[in-house]
C-alpha cells in the first residue's frame, strides 16, 4: 500500500493550524510532520496526541540540532525543516512540503495517484488553485504555461493582467511530492535537488489540485499585505510576470505604483478585479473554462479528529 505525507512550518493561530492538519489527515496522510514556528503554540498538545502527527516545536534547542541559531528569513526556516522531514527514518513512501493555507484536493484518493506513477518518477508536482476571496468554495484554475496563458490572463484581467503570473496573487510553482527512498535531499519551497540535479525525474500529478487560500477576505488580504509586500510572496526580489523591456512590473514594483498613485482605494480596486469572489470574475473565469468549485469543509472535519480543542 502507497503511503504519503506531508511537512510543514506553520505560524498561525491553533485553530488554523488543526484545520490543516485535519483536514489532510480525512484525505488520507498517513503522517504530518509539523514544525511550530512558535514554540508556544497552543496547537502543541493536540498535536502531539495524535497518532498520526509528529510535531516539532522550533525552540532554540531544535534550531542548534539543525546547525546554529533560528533562520531570519522564514523561507530559510520552511526549507531547514523541510529537509528535516525527509531526512527522518521514513515512515511514507512520498512527501510534500506544503503551507497552513494549502489543502490537498482530489476526486480520488492521492495515494492511489501515487501507487499508480511508474518506479522511474522520483518527483510529482501539484499546480495550485486560487480561492477567490469571500465564500470560500470558488477558485481560479492553474493555466498551464503556453502561448494562450498570456491572451487568458489579459482577457481576464483588463487591468492588471500582463503583471500577474498566471492571473494568480500567490504562486504557480505549486507544490512537489518526492518519494522518501532518495537519500540526500536538499528541499526548497517549490523544489527539491539531489546532488546538484533540481526535481529528479519529474511529473505533473494533474489529478491533485493544491487549493492555496491566499486571499480570504479584504480585511484578510489587507493585513497580510504589508509583510508580504517586505518579506513575502510580493517582495522585491521576486521577478515580474512580463519581460521587463515589454514593459512588466514585479507584484512588488506594481503595489508600490498603486499606493503611491491612489492609496488604499487602488489597492481595493486591484482586489476587486483579481481576487474578490463577484458575479462579475466568476462569470469571467467560466467563460475560460477556469472557475472551480470545491468545499473544503474545515469546520466540519476538524472536531473528528482534535474533538477537545476549543477556541
Amino acid at each position: 500500500m502507497t503511503t504519503w505525507g506531508l511537512s510543514s512550518t506553520i505560524l498561525a493561530p491553533a485553530r488554523d493550524i488543526l484545520r490543516f492538519a485535519a483536514y489532510h489527515i480525512e484525505a488520507g496522510a498517513h503522517r504530518l510532520y509539523i514544525y511550530l514556528d512558535d514554540p508556544d503554540s497552543d496547537a502543541f498538545a493536540p498535536l502531539k496526541a495524535h497518532p498520526k502527527v509528529r510535531v516539532t516545536r522550533c525552540d532554540a534547542q531544535h534550531w542548534q540540532k539543525l546547525g546554529g541559531k533560528r533562520p531570519v528569513k522564514h523561507q530559510v526556516r520552511q526549507s531547514r525543516n523541510a529537509t528535516h522531514a525527509h531526512a527522518r527514518r521514513a515512515e511514507v513512501d512520498w512527501l510534500i512540503h506544503m503551507d497552513a493555507d494549502e489543502f490537498l484536493v482530489s476526486d480520488q484518493p492521492v495515494a492511489d495517484v501515487l501507487a499508480a506513477l511508474p518506479a522511474t518518477v522520483q518527483t510529482a508536482r501539484v499546480r495550485p488553485m486560487e480561492q477567490l476571496a469571500g465564500d470560500g468554495h470558488h477558485f481560479k484554475a492553474f493555466i498551464p504555461n503556453g502561448p494562450d496563458r498570456e491572451k487568458i490572463v489579459n482577457r481576464l484581467y483588463p487591468n492588471y493582467g500582463p503583471h500577474i503570473k498566471g492571473g494568480f496573487l500567490s504562486h504557480v510553482a505549486g507544490k512537489l511530492f518526492a518519494r522518501t527512498d532518495m537519500g540526500g535531499l536538499d528541499v526548497r519551497i517549490h523544489n527539491v535537488f539531489r546532488d546538484g540535479e533540481m526535481n529528479p525525474n519529474e511529473v505533473e500529478l494533474r489529478q491533485v489540485d493544491l487549493a492555496h487560500c491566499h486571499a480570504k477576505t479584504w480585511d484578510d488580504w489587507l493585513a497580510s499585505y504589508r509583510y508580504r509586500l517586505e518579506k513575502g510572496s510580493y517582495r522585491a526580489d521576486l521577478a515580474s510576470a512580463t519581460p521587463r523591456d515589454a514593459g512588466g512590473l514585479s507584484l512588488h514594483e506594481l503595489f508600490r505604483f498603486i499606493e503611491a498613485d491612489s492609496g488604499e482605494d487602488g489597492l481595493r480596486a486591484f482586489y476587486r478585479e483579481v481576487a474578490e469572489d463577484s458575479d462579475d470574475l466568476r462569470s469571467r473565469l467560466a467563460a475560460e473554462g477556469l472557475l472551480c468549485t470545491h468545499e473544503l469543509n474545515l469546520d466540519k472535519i476538524t472536531p473528528h479528529h482534535f474533538p477537545d480543542f476549543t477556541t
